[in-house]
């Protein structure tokens, strides 16, 4: 079964209306930055998250007190992992709300 023919203009209309351009490579690089990501931890040759820095650990966990991914935060899975373990422990020993208000 072959489809029906596109009407004349459609693809232009959705250009005018601010539509995606997917054809072109990437999508969505018109409208958004190509910032790379990088772990912060990696970059500093830490190893290891102390749970106890809780001023590093809020950088992580956002007013509502959901633990931040990785693809918004950019760091790496290994420290993604004790990340997520070390705010754990800190909102186990009081250093961290688990939600603030």
């Amino acid at each position: 079964m072959s489809r029906p023919p596109k009407p004349a203009g459609r693809e232009d209309d959705r250009r005018e209306r601010g539509g995606s351009e997917r054809g072109e490579k990437g999508g969505y690089r018109k409208f958004f930055s190509s910032k790379r990501k990088f772990c912060r931890f990696c970059q500093r040759n830490i190893k290891d998250i102390d749970y106890k820095n809780a001023d590093i650990l809020r950088k992580y966990v956002p007013d509502r007190g959901r633990i931040s991914p990785r693809r918004v935060t950019g760091t790496c899975a290994f420290h993604q992992r004790k990340l997520a373990q070390a705010i754990k422990r800190a909102r186990l020993m009081a250093l961290l709300f688990y939600v603030e208000e």
